[in-house]
């Protein structure tokens, strides 16, 4: 069974970062697709960033390209997303996920099958 935990979230002023942490563990992730989705309060969840376990390919929102980066550390089983530049707009609880596949990205979080607990990540202005 795939258990996410995230971590490294907090309060922050705009223009600042944060680096979030996702540690994975029940299973080899080779052909799997890890990805960071986040609802704001009132909103539904969105899609953040994704990337290929595996080959380390990477896919992201356009709300974040350019200042979120995603990537994997293989020998800890852990996913990042590092955020710079951050604006009041991307405060949210920020969610791991996991699907198993990694053939294409997907955008819709009814296709990742494990998630985290979540992480408030909280920008201030």
């Amino acid at each position: 069974q795939v258990q996410l935990v995230e971590s490294g979230g907090g309060l922050v002023q705009a223009g600042g970062s944060l680096r979030l942490s996702c540690a994975a563990s029940g299973r080899t992730f080779n052909s799997y697709t890890m990805g960071w989705f986040r609802q704001a309060p009132g909103k539904e969840r969105e899609f953040v960033a994704a990337i290929k376990w595996r080959v380390g390919s990477t896919n992201y929102a356009d709300s974040v390209k350019g200042r979120f980066t995603i990537s994997r550390d293989n020998a800890k089983n852990t996913m990042y997303l590092q955020m710079n530049s951050l604006k009041p707009e991307d405060t949210a609880v920020y969610y791991c996920a996991a699907r198993p596949g990694s053939l294409y990205f997907t955008l819709f979080e009814y296709e990742y099958d494990s998630w985290g607990q979540g992480t408030q990540v909280t920008v201030s202005s």
